[in-house]
Parts: C-alpha cells; sequence; structure tokens
C-alpha cells in the first residue's frame, strides 16, 4: 500500500486537519495532538433527543389507550403466566443490580462481564424469558398486538432511564 495514497484517505476518512498531518509527518505517530484535535470537535449528545422523546411519549400514549395499569390489574390473579414472568423479571433486575451496584460501584470491579463471564448471559436468558411469559399472559387480552405493546412500553422505560442517567 502507497504511504502518500493511505495518508490521504486517512485524513480524509477522519477529517484531520492539514496541520495536524504535518505533525503526523514530522513526528512519525499520532500522539496526543490528533487525539485532541478530533476529542476538540465531538460535542457530548444531549439526553432528550427526538428519539428518546418519541419512545417516552409512544409509551404514555399506548398506556393510556389500551388501559395497560388495569389490564395488568385485572390479569394478575388470572394468569400464573405473568406471575411467573414477573418473576423472571425480578430475577433479571436483581442480577442487573448486583453488577451495577455492588460489583461496579461498591467493590470498583469495572470489567465484571470478564470476572464473572456467567451473569450478562443470565441476566439476558431471563429478561427474555420474562418478556415471552409476559406475552403468552396478555395475548388473550390483545392478540397480535401484544409484542407491539409490550416493546413500546419496553423501550418508553429504556429512554426514560436514559434520561436520568
Amino acid at each position: 500500500m502507497d504511504a502518500p495514497w493511505a495518508r490521504e484517505r486517512l485524513r480524509r476518512r477522519y477529517q484531520l486537519p492539514p496541520e495536524v498531518e504535518a505533525r503526523l509527518d514530522r513526528e512519525g505517530d499520532a500522539g496526543s495532538e490528533a487525539s485532541t484535535a478530533v476529542e476538540k470537535k465531538e460535542k457530548p449528545l444531549p439526553r432528550l433527543n427526538i428519539h428518546s422523546a418519541f419512545w417516552i411519549l409512544a409509551s404514555i400514549v399506548v398506556t393510556y389507550y389500551v388501559d395497560f395499569f388495569q389490564t395488568l390489574q385485572d390479569n394478575f390473579h388470572t394468569s400464573s403466566w405473568l406471575l411467573f414472568g414477573g418473576a423472571l423479571l425480578l430475577v433479571s433486575l436483581s442480577v442487573a443490580l448486583y453488577c451495577i451496584l455492588y460489583l461496579e460501584w461498591y467493590r470498583g470491579i469495572e470489567e465484571y462481564d470478564t470476572k464473572y463471564p456467567t451473569l450478562v448471559p443470565v441476566t439476558t436468558a431471563t429478561f427474555i424469558a420474562a418478556g415471552i411469559c409476559f406475552n403468552v399472559a396478555l395475548w388473550n387480552v390483545w392478540s397480535f398486538f401484544t409484542p407491539l405493546v409490550l416493546f413500546t412500553q419496553f423501550m418508553g422505560v429504556v429512554m426514560l432511564i436514559s434520561l436520568l442517567g
């Protein structure tokens, strides 16, 4: 590969100014100047953007129009799938809180997924199983709209939590 051609392609790809490229020629490597030039251009994304506002508003609208909480209350005692899904969701959230609060904040282990490799797959599997149980429990209420309603609620909660943190 031709070095000047590769450098020109890299400069165009990452939009490096010519003065940074001249410093690269003198120094021979990127160093800290190139990284600071790229970092100065980046601005942090706002927490509330159109994407998160859409999912939060969609979740509120779905909650209102399908009478979500009243439906859950009516089906709570009649469906064992709903209770089992709630238990699986509680297990999933407990493992997630264990990872975040205890391992990362209290013990200071930032790479807990490498030290405890089974935690993330267990949390994911229990969350997916809980979602399946909720779909089965509420299928007789909303039929084919059940996955859509539950996914909208899930995305609304995720986007609301992302605003807080």
